[in-house]
């Protein structure tokens, strides 16, 4: 038995004519989507509430605001 790597079904490939090796593409592709599609199927997680219970006010954003702004523009460069 010859051992499946990638270079040896590459190889085995090769040695087809090129509508036996459409073939045997035709066939394993429908095989490949189907084990990636379930692969990368993934329930995603809600963001709805990610902010429930923080409780910042406008005075909150607006200290952060000045606070940012405090040294714009800088006068060393």
């Amino acid at each position: 038995m010859i051992a499946a790597n990638p270079q040896t079904v590459l190889k085995m490939l090769r040695q087809l004519p090129p509508s036996e090796q459409l073939k045997v593409i035709s066939l394993a592709l429908p095989e490949i989507e189907k084990s990636l599609g379930e692969k990368q199927v993934r329930a995603r997680k809600s963001l709805r509430g990610l902010w429930a219970g923080a409780n910042i006010t406008s005075k909150d954003i607006s200290d952060a605001r000045k606070e940012m702004m405090r040294n714009f523009p800088r006068n060393d460069i």
